[in-house]
């Protein structure tokens, strides 16, 4: 029996899976201090099923409480830098192009080191132990606790990030380090930026992670625990304490990956409407489309693995203004969010919402209509079509094919929707779809990743292309994969004409069930 959370801004919601079909459901109120939401949820889905904590075998967990800690600034340790790039990049140093109250509240002391590669692994400068060590004592005598270790091309060659960590943890006994190889792809300076938010996050990631441990136990459940990571894969608990980043993209991924369990589509564009905005992803194989390019994170460029979203502003509690003399009808892309059952005109407010509207349309059931004072079947048609066109554009913008394609709605808003869509060969509304959140993440395989820049020259492609897939393996086995589950989903091959001699990026992915699964569960 899987435990699937997910823990939203707004809602926590559990769901019980087993043989592949949701046992029972339930949705409760987000809590400040999180763990006391998932005890909520946690024991309410198990009442509805009528079992006990002792029957979960594991149990999987979503949330983005990592990345509103970031973008909210809330609990982010101080930073230290340890650039291994000698001369390269020494004109931009790091965090340039952060938003200044950010980076004066991560910022600590930064120091660009000789090190680093070239792009085909070659040395770029050697390594500088001393310096390093140098690098330590300072750290030490500005009291900082994290690390940030960036070096040149270390997706190829990560031996040096790695000497720098040994003589860091040997020099600062319990620091809190990052390196760059086991956060971000080629790319530097994003990659940079990925290894500084990572770093400091460890620490708010250690205390949420201790605190959802002791929220299962005390609601009763004693199964191993596992995170959502960004690509719809999972982590155990404690690789997410130490990658926090890697969990920053898992709610709107757990609902397509929820979408895709929940109806046997592989191939699709997913909406998922909650209260405040509708994230519109695409379903490949399975598994959400990452994104290819830098993704900001709270203004700041990274390039670690996210899903490939458009967020677009409407939602259930997305406030409706009724144009009159010189304004016209405005939808959003404001909300009341949380607020919608206190601001709304169906639960006694004043605010005219786009679930007020739904439920005078008769498209969905709760609140008091009575009290919605839009009355003009011509304004709640109008109000309507706004919605549809602003669908219908974002379906258009995430689609890569002019032919239709299934379009799968998900999450509580999902009755804004219309039923046929331009663009849409069909629209599907799953059993369960409000909770398809907690469903994905009951669901979710681990995976593992590998990202090189490949020369083909005297090397047989089939044999470059097996050492990747060999590195992504070990990278889910890390994660807690069972090794003999493992198969490879995607390969991602670009070949690089503005580099001499036959070049490739070549990304693969790999995917497998946890380690710790058993018979029927």
């Amino acid at each position: 029996m899987r435990l699937g959370i997910d823990v939203g801004g707004t809602n926590t919601d559990a769901v019980l899976v087993s043989r592949g079909a949701v046992v029972a459901a339930a949705k409760r109120p987000t809590t400040a201090d999180v763990s006391s939401g998932i005890v909520n949820a946690t024991r309410a889905v198990l009442h509805e099923a009528g079992l006990d904590g002792s029957t979960v075998t594991r149990v999987i967990i979503g949330t983005t409480h990592f990345a509103n800690a970031f973008v909210e600034q809330q609990d982010l340790l101080e930073v230290a830098v340890l650039r291994l790039a000698g001369r390269s990049a020494a004109s931009v140093p790091p965090m340039s192009g952060w938003p200044k109250a950010l980076r004066e509240r991560v910022a600590g002391p930064c120091f660009q080191l000789p090190g680093g590669y070239e792009f085909d692994g070659r040395e770029n400068c050697a390594f500088d132990e001393h310096a390093v060590r140098d690098a330590a004592g300072a750290i030490r005598a500005a009291d900082v606790d994290a690390v940030a270790i960036s070096c040149v091309f270390s997706p190829m060659r990560p031996d040096m990030e790695q000497r720098a960590a040994a003589i860091l943890r040997q020099e600062l006994p319990g620091v809190l380090l990052t390196t760059s190889a086991s956060i971000g792809r080629i790319g530097f300076l994003e990659r940079e930026n990925a290894t500084i938010i990572n770093a400091s996050l460890m620490g708010i990631a250690r205390r949420i992670m201790q605190s959802i441990d002791g929220a299962l136990l005390e609601a009763g459940v004693r199964a191993p625990c596992y995170v959502t990571q960004n690509d719809g894969t999972v982590a155990t608990s404690a690789f997410a304490a130490e990658f926090p980043v890697l969990t920053f993209g898992s709610g709107p991924t757990n609902s397509m990956r929820g979408a895709a369990f929940l109806t046997g589509v592989q191939d699709a564009i997913v909406m998922d409407v909650g209260g405040t905005t509708t994230d519109i992803g695409a379903l490949v194989h399975g598994f959400p489309r990452e994104s290819s390019i830098a993704v900001e994170i709270g203004g700041v460029r990274t390039n670690f693995r996210m899903p490939d979203l458009l967020s677009i502003g409407l939602g259930g509690g997305t406030r409706i203004r009724l144009g009159n003399g010189t304004h016209e009808l405005t939808v959003g892309p404001d909300s009341v969010g949380f607020r919608l059952i206190d601001e709304a005109y169906l639960f006694g407010g004043s605010t005219l919402t786009a679930s007020d509207i739904a439920v005078k349309a008769g498209l969905a059931a709760f609140g008091d209509p009575a009290r919605v004072p839009v009355s003009s079947p011509q304004v709640i048609a109008q109000i309507l079509e706004r919605f549809r066109q602003v669908f219908e554009e974002g379906l258009d913008r995430m689609k890569t094919t002019a032919a239709d394609v299934p379009v799968i709605l998900v999450g509580g808003g999902s009755m804004l929707v219309p039923r046929t869509l331009r663009g849409a060969s069909r629209v599907v509304v799953p059993e369960h779809a409000a909770v398809a959140n907690a469903v994905g993440a009951a669901v979710a395989l681990v995976g593992g990743e590998a990202d090189r820049i490949v020369s083909y020259e005297g090397v047989e492609r089939k044999a470059a292309l097996l050492e990747l897939e060999r590195v992504a393996f070990d990278s889910a086995v890390a994660a807690g994969a069972d090794p003999g589950t493992l198969r490879v989903v995607d390969v991602d091959e670009t070949f690089l004409s503005y580099l001499p001699g036959a070049h490739a990026q070549v990304r693969v992915k790999v995917v497998g069930d946890l380690a710790t699964a058993g018979a029927g569960t």
